[in-house]
């Protein structure tokens, strides 16, 4: 969403496609009865951790703001310099585009190796698009920590043959590989009126700018031809409609701008087809329109083929696009939403598309001013968005989000949303019959950090206001959800009930928690519906606030694999039950609420489970024993505890004396270890790491300091609890 209100759910509190992983590919096999979920892509993608390397494979992780929790598949592979990542090529091509990560403030390259020769050409890496910060948004961290560059190969491979790419003077972290045969530039159309001829310099030295805007006047009624070229537009460009914008392919024809389009209304009947604008945006920056489109491209207009990468929106849609048709397009690293109808879109139709490493929803409906209706999100392939939604509708009439294929969502976001959440007036909430039918959702869903709350793979949300549409979820694929499948919650925390829920068709495979999660008085009904691999129970079903009405669960027949609940209102479940936890080398006690004896002025408990070591606890001084507590949320087996301090060489050699307690339900603590002195030394890290006996379970924490030989007080910056040894 390009809004700078934070707008992310908060916690007061038959058969779809199968998917698989083989040889490192997602691939989606079919049900006879259903077509298969997502775009029919030009390329193959290859997972770097599946393929032949000397580098180290990193992940899976789920933990927010770490590399792999962004990677496609939570994994990828680490490279020094001179070491490199081989892939097997898994079709005939001629080029690839790689989605690597760098350090922040590094650049650099990779060779090329085919079948073990070198070639003359390497792929550009840089951290410039990267380490995105939107400290606006509550709940954010440093994020966006992939961009993706591509290399046209000068020859051609097959399948079965070895494509290598090897680290030179930087650390890279590479994620996927995308192979694909790209098609000979296409010829300029008879009488198209050519950029060039008005001037447009492919060199990409020159300024084009005024050539397109020439082109763009001459060819009314006709097309404007970008031949193959690089080409440098300044400023956008305004007026257009009634013309046809071609090049000879995404791969030849590139402008250069971060604003390619940028008009409030038009006539229409613009098309825009094969070739890409690359950007320059590096932050997101809300007030600025920083997009391939912003505003309007009038009525019955199209966008198709194009390469859009590095803006902060691709397509940011206001005013009038009746039966706009947005398809065969890929957007990639862009620092906020990769397409947004921005209200009053009537008959739009986005199919068919690739988007990977948005900064915020992959792509959105949102029904601000008036309402979005009979629009749809359909057979569209996403992956890794990194701060909110692969796709949500917020509000609108009769929309359909069918057959899409989305993978891999982070913090603040769910696979796909449908909601009432409004950000700013007037809002249309839902209303008609939303149709969600045919999705898959793979390893989609996350911890809201706000709330230390789960967010599932598919959430209805009432935020702002009941949900009073019917809401058809059929043919669905939940695969691999950190948490659970099927959520409905009213975010705001206002009791606002969701209605008229139909889940119908419904496949859940190895979900981490729970495959419904009902946060919101209201009512679904569940049909056909299975579940294999059920983390903790088969439903949580604990409204907020407690007293505001049931959430009522009706078996519609066919169901099975789900039949128990979480008895637990107090708690939340965790993953477990024989799946892997979705971090088990998490820290524990990160974000979670803590309580101490006392404090010492702005050094408060919350600041040693805060995730920043050079912020600290201080207890009152001169009063020892003093106390922290960390509430875990839930009892675990915590086999090991580090303790930190600043690790700056200010603060000076000391030993602690800590005894480290527990308890199950915060009243009655045991003692876990006894009194012992712990030394915190700048020169080694200002840590101290404490094992825990095998025995030990425990959900509050609390760490008793009875003697400090550097100052008169208890200090930590950092209390750090593991469940491995």
């Amino acid at each position: 969403m390009h809004s700078s209100t934070a707008r992310h759910v908060r916690r007061m509190s038959a058969i779809g496609a199968v998917v698989a992983l083989a040889a490192g590919m997602l691939v989606t096999v079919a049900p006879a009865a259903h077509a298969a979920a997502g775009a029919t892509l030009p390329f193959t993608s290859v997972e770097a951790e599946s393929a032949t390397t000397t580098g180290t494979r990193i992940g899976p992780d789920h933990t927010q703001g770490s590399l792999a929790s962004e990677a496609s598949g939570r994994q990828a592979v680490r490279l020094t310099s001179g070491q490199r990542v081989e892939f097997t090529v898994p079709r005939a091509a001629n080029a690839v585009n790689v989605a690597y990560s760098v350090p922040d403030g590094q650049s650099g390259s990779l060779n090329v190796y085919v079948n073990g020769t070198k070639i003359a050409r390497t792929i550009p890496v840089t951290s410039k698009y990267s380490y995105v910060d939107t400290g606006w948004i509550t709940g954010a961290k440093t994020h966006h920590f992939f961009d993706n560059a591509r290399l046209l190969l000068g020859q051609g491979v097959q399948a079965g043959d070895r494509v290598a790419v090897e680290s030179t003077g930087t650390q890279v972290t590479v994620d996927v590989a995308d192979f694909e045969q790209v098609a000979a530039a296409a010829a300029q159309p008879a009488g198209s009126v050519s950029v060039v001829s008005k001037g447009a310099d492919p060199s990409g030295n020159g300024d084009s700018t005024q050539a397109f805007r020439d082109a763009i006047a001459a060819a009314q009624g006709g097309t404007v031809w970008i031949p193959p070229g690089d080409y440098r537009v300044t400023s956008s460009l305004n007026g257009v409609q009634n013309v046809t914008l071609r090049g000879a392919g995404s791969w030849y024809s590139v402008v250069h701008t971060s604003r390619f389009i940028d008009q409030s209304s038009s006539a229409g009947n613009v098309h825009i087809s094969d070739f890409a604008v690359i950007g320059e945006v590096t932050e997101r920056v809300d007030s600025s329109p920083d997009n391939f489109v912003n505003g309007s491209l009038g009525p019955n207009s199209s966008v198709s083929g194009m390469w859009i990468q590095h803006l902060k929106v691709g397509l940011w849609l206001t005013g009038n696009n009746d039966n706009l048709v947005v398809e065969n397009s890929r957007i990639l690293d862009t620092t906020a939403d990769g397409l947004n109808l921005n209200g009053n879109a009537r008959g739009v139709r986005v199919r068919n598309n690739f988007l990977r490493n948005q900064g915020d929803d992959s792509l959105a409906m949102w029904s601000l001013y008036s309402a979005d209706t009979n629009s749809s999100f359909e057979n569209n392939t996403i992956s890794q968005p990194n701060l909110a939604n692969g796709i949500a509708v917020y509000g609108g009439t009769d929309i359909a989000v069918r057959n899409n294929l989305i993978s891999d969502t982070n913090a603040l976001g769910s696979g796909i949303a449908i909601s009432n959440q409004k950000f700013a007036d007037p809002f249309s909430p839902l209303s008609g019959t939303i149709t969600v039918d045919g999705n898959t959702l793979v390893r989609t869903g996350a911890i809201n950090p706000n709330w230390n709350h789960p967010m599932g793979a598919l959430r209805v949300d009432s935020y702002d206001s009941a949900i009073n549409a019917t809401v058809d979820i059929t043919n669905t694929t939940i695969t691999d959800s950190p948490y659970s499948a099927f959520e409905f919650v009213a975010g705001g925390g206002q009791e606002y009930p969701v209605r008229n829920v139909n889940v119908t068709g419904a496949t859940v495979r190895n979900t981490g928690t729970v495959v419904v999660q009902a946060e919101a008085q209201g009512a679904a009904t569940f049909r056909n519906v299975t579940a294999t691999q059920v983390g903790a129970a088969g439903v949580y079903n604990c409204p907020y606030p407690a007293n505001s009405g049931p959430f009522t669960l009706t078996d519609g027949g066919g169901n099975s694999g789900w039949s128990s609940t979480w008895s637990d209102c107090s708690s939340w479940p965790q993953p477990g039950h024989g799946n892997p936890d979705p971090d088990p080398g998490r820290n524990l006690a990160k974000g979670r609420p803590a309580t101490a004896t006392g404090s010492q002025d702005v050094y408060t408990p919350g600041r040693a489970v805060d995730g920043d070591a050079d912020s600290y606890w201080e207890s009152a001084n001169n009063a020892f024993p003093q106390a922290l507590t960390v509430d875990l949320g839930s009892s675990y087996a915590v086999r090991r505890l580090v303790l930190k301090l600043p690790p700056s060489s200010a603060w000076g050699a000391r030993t602690q004396t800590v005894t480290v307690l527990g308890s199950t339900d915060g009243s009655r603590y045991t003692t876990v270890l006894g009194a012992q002195a712990y030394r915190f030394d700048p020169a080694t890290g200002n840590t101290a790491a404490i094992s825990l006996p095998a025995s030990t379970s425990l959900r509050h924490l609390r760490l008793s300091v009875s003697a400090n030989t550097g100052w008169p007080a208890a200090q930590f910056s950092e209390v750090e609890a593991y469940l491995t040894p």
